[in-house]
């Protein structure tokens, strides 16, 4: 378990008005609005936590996705990694995520790209972050 004398970085980012407010990082790199998307009775068009959420995954894992395959001598620069972030009620009360994460590979085979993602799983922080908490699937899609 990370303790904080281990920590190297802290983002940092403040919101107001929850869901249809404003949030902004520390360092002024990330600012926008958010406002609920249309399949939730907004107007869509603007950022959302689950939107955000979906990019800083998508980025953390591909980045473990690669780096497990550099330590195994495979090529995989030109892949692509889409995190897909569900919204909805909870069976248990109230409301939860879940995800889905999908890695295309061109030039390796499905099952290569299945290992992979399994061995990426394992050390990419989101995913350490959400086991146990959140439903998170593995796609190895055809390119």
């Amino acid at each position: 378990m990370l303790t904080p004398e281990n920590v190297v970085y802290t983002a940092r980012a403040t919101s107001t008005g929850g869901r249809a407010g404003h949030v902004r990082s520390e360092d002024g790199v990330v600012k926008h609005d958010l406002g609920a998307p249309a399949e939730m009775g907004g107007v869509g068009g603007t950022a959302n936590p689950e939107l955000l959420f979906a990019a800083g995954y998508s980025a953390c894992y591909q980045n473990a996705f690669e780096g497990v395959a550099k330590r195994e001598g495979i090529d995989a620069s030109a892949s692509t990694v889409t995190a897909e972030v569900g919204f909805g009620k909870d069976p248990g009360g109230g409301f939860g995520l879940i995800v889905t994460l999908h890695a295309a590979v061109p030039g390796l085979e499905i099952g290569q790209v299945v290992d992979l993602m399994a061995k990426a799983h394992a050390v990419c922080p989101y995913s350490k972050a959400t086991r146990g908490n959140i439903a998170v699937t593995l796609v190895a899609d055809p390119v």
